[in-house]
């Protein structure tokens, strides 16, 4: 199977001082990650560990100081590719004073979603995230639980095949996080990629098929989340909780 991302060799470091002249703030030191096409993806750590470094320099955000990004088989730095890659943040920041249905049409042109089949994508889009009936309201009178809904729709408005999920379920509610699972999961079995980014345990337990933890800017660990699971002492296994102590334990000994 081919990978989607692969992160080679990853070092960033963000300029500090007069000018960037400073000795620059090391923000990941030599990370190298491949996530497999069609898997769910798992990205854990604690906070300020690299993560959303790692998510700006796949999306072309940033650039790394060292190494090199791929995306969708092609380098990063191809933008090309950016219009197959569909994002959802955990603050959207979406106009007030627009509706639902003109932020689809919006992002949808923007995509390059063909313009006749706009309407039809926006009308099953705000369906399928439970928004129908509020398809004309403005933003500004949204929950936010009911604008997550719609940063939802609008990363899938291009049908991409790679969806990177940045603290997704921040302000859903209970049959929101329901629709969110069942929306990655459709997603899998249609072939796409998806990558979590969660601090929600449980959530990364019943999506993911592999993951990797990064602590210190450096990978503690990647691979089959089974894998990570296991009880090394050969019990029944452990919870995710229990497996991610020790290693971000691993930032405190630091």
């Amino acid at each position: 199977m081919s990978a989607a991302v692969v992160f080679d060799q990853i070092t960033k470091t963000y300029p500090t001082g007069l000018f960037g002249r400073g000795e620059g703030v090391p923000a990941l030191r030599g990370v190298s990650l491949s996530i497999l096409a069609g898997s769910v993806f798992g990205l854990l750590g604690p906070n300020r560990a690299g993560k959303t470094t790692l998510i700006k320099l796949l999306l072309t955000l940033a650039t790394p100081t060292s190494g090199t990004v791929t995306r969708l088989g092609s380098p990063a730095g191809d933008r090309r590719t950016l219009a197959r890659v569909g994002y959802v943040h955990e603050n959207h920041a979406f106009p007030h004073y627009l509706s639902p249905a003109e932020v689809l049409h919006f992002y949808g042109g923007l995509s390059g979603v063909p313009s006749a089949a706009l309407p039809g994508k926006v009308d099953s889009l705000l369906a399928r995230v439970g928004l129908s009936d509020r398809a004309g309201d403005r933003i500004s009178r949204f929950s936010k639980g009911m604008v997550q809904r719609l940063g939802l729709a609008q990363a899938l408005i291009n049908d991409p095949d790679l969806l990177v999920l940045d603290e997704p379920t921040e302000g859903l509610d209970l049959v929101g996080r329901q629709l969110l699972r069942q929306v990655v999961r459709d997603l899998k079995a249609a072939g796409k990629t998806v990558l979590l980014v969660s601090h929600v345990l449980p959530e990364v337990e019943a999506l993911c098929d592999a993951v990797a933890v990064v602590v210190g800017g450096r990978v503690a660990h990647s691979g089959p989340l089974p894998d990570l699971l296991r009880d090394p002492a050969g019990g029944a296994g452990r919870t995710l909780e229990a497996a991610l102590g020790p290693l971000y334990q691993q930032e405190v000994a630091e």
